[in-house]
C-alpha cells in the first residue's frame, strides 16, 4: 500500500509530542538520563568573601564552580569550636543568620552536580562577628562549699545575670595579702554554675571567689567570699561484716576499725548500693544521701562520731536487693574488708 501523507503527518506529530513530553519531565526537575554517566566533579568554589555583615548575621559570595554537565546547589558550613551547621543555596551567594556576636566561626562552601558529586572545599574563612554586647555580666552568686574531702572540694553558686551570652565561670583561690589564682575555668555553654577543685592540701583552710565572662570578654565582679577547711587525710580503717542474705535483701552488720595513728572525730561512710536497692533499716548511722545512684554515704550519730586509734565503731544495715556492702570507704579513705 503507498504510504499516505496523511499517514505520515499522524507519526510526525506523535513523534513531536513524546519529544514535547520528555521536555517537560525535565523542565519539570527529573533528572536529565545523562546525570546518571555523570562522574566528574565540580572545581572548587572560589575564595569566600564577605558582601555586608552584622553582629548575629553575614552574607557571603564567592566564584562560581563549573561542572560539564551544571551545578546544582552549594552546601555552606559554618562552625563554631566542636559545633557547627550546615545551609544550602543554588546560587554563588547565601545570609546566615542567627549567629551570636562576638563569636569566631569558620565559614566553608563547596559545590555539588546534579549527579551527586562534590567538589573539594573551597579555602575556609575565619571570621570573628561584630560585638553586640557592651554591658559586663553580674556578679555570681556567692560560692557554697560542699562535698568536702581531704585534696578536693566542690563549690556551687547563683548565675550571674547576662544581657546576651555568657562564655565562662572562672574560680580564683584568694592567697594571703589578696591575690587571686585562677584554679579552675567552666567552659561548658551554657556554663555550667558549679565546679569541682582539686589538688588541695589536707586539713587546710582556702578561700574561694567566683567571676563571670561574657562572649566579649567582659568581666563580671567577684562574687563574695567562701571559706572552706579541708579535711584531714583519710583515715586507714579496716570493716569485719557479717551478712545474712535472702533472695532479695540482706541484713548486714560492720566493724570499722581505725588503724591509723590519728583519731577520726566525726565520719561518714559509703559503699556500693545500687539504684533499685532500699535501705528498710539502719543503726549506729544515720543516711546522709545516695551517690550517683551507685554508692550510699551514711554518716555517724551524736554517740559514735569519734573513733580514737585502734578503736571501732560498729553499725548496721537491713536492705533490699542482692548487692551488698563493698567499696567501703571512711572519710574517702578505702577501708579493707574481711567476711566473717
Amino acid at each position: 500500500m503507498p504510504n499516505h501523507p496523511f499517514r505520515r503527518i499522524r507519526s510526525t506529530v506523535a513523534a513531536l509530542a513524546a519529544g514535547a513530553l520528555a521536555v517537560t519531565l525535565v523542565a519539570a526537575g527529573a533528572t536529565p538520563a545523562y546525570a546518571a554517566d555523570d562522574t566528574e566533579r565540580p572545581t572548587a568554589p572560589g575564595p569566600i568573601t564577605v558582601v555586608a555583615i552584622d553582629t548575629t548575621w553575614v552574607e557571603l559570595t564567592w566564584a562560581a564552580s563549573t561542572d560539564d554537565v551544571g551545578v546544582v546547589r552549594y552546601p555552606v558550613g559554618a562552625r563554631f569550636e566542636d559545633t557547627g551547621a550546615q545551609y544550602s543555596t543554588d546560587t554563588n551567594s547565601i545570609r546566615i543568620t542567627d549567629l551570636r556576636p562576638s563569636r569566631t566561626y569558620t565559614f566553608s562552601v563547596w559545590a555539588l552536580d546534579a549527579a551527586g558529586n562534590s567538589s573539594l572545599s573551597n579555602p575556609t574563612l575565619r571570621l570573628t562577628m561584630p560585638p553586640g554586647d557592651d554591658q559586663p555580666p553580674s556578679a555570681p552568686g556567692q560560692p557554697v562549699a560542699y562535698d568536702v574531702a581531704a585534696t578536693a572540694v566542690r563549690l556551687r553558686w547563683a548565675h550571674s545575670v547576662e544581657n546576651v551570652a555568657l562564655d565562662r565561670y572562672e574560680v580564683f583561690r584568694v592567697d594571703a595579702g589578696g591575690t587571686l589564682t585562677r584554679v579552675r575555668e567552666v567552659y561548658q555553654y551554657p556554663p555550667v554554675n558549679s565546679a569541682q577543685i582539686s589538688g588541695l592540701t589536707p586539713n587546710t583552710t582556702y578561700t574561694f571567689v567566683v567571676q563571670a565572662r561574657d562572649e566579649v570578654g567582659h568581666l563580671s565582679p567577684l562574687s563574695a567570699p567562701v571559706t572552706v577547711t579541708t579535711l584531714p587525710p583519710p583515715p586507714s580503717c579496716a570493716v569485719r561484716s557479717v551478712v545474712r542474705q535472702w533472695p532479695d535483701g540482706f541484713v548486714a552488720h560492720l566493724v570499722v576499725e581505725n588503724t591509723g595513728s590519728t583519731a577520726v572525730d566525726g565520719w561518714t561512710m559509703t559503699w556500693r548500693f545500687w539504684a533499685s536497692q532500699q535501705v528498710q533499716g539502719i543503726w549506729g548511722a544515720k543516711v546522709v544521701d545516695r551517690l550517683n545512684n551507685s554508692y550510699l554515704r551514711v554518716g555517724n550519730t551524736s554517740r559514735n562520731a569519734v573513733i580514737p586509734p585502734g578503736g571501732t565503731v560498729s553499725l548496721g544495715l537491713v536492705a533490699t536487693g542482692t548487692q551488698l556492702p563493698e567499696e567501703i570507704t571512711l572519710n574517702g579513705g578505702l577501708c579493707t574488708v574481711a567476711d566473717e
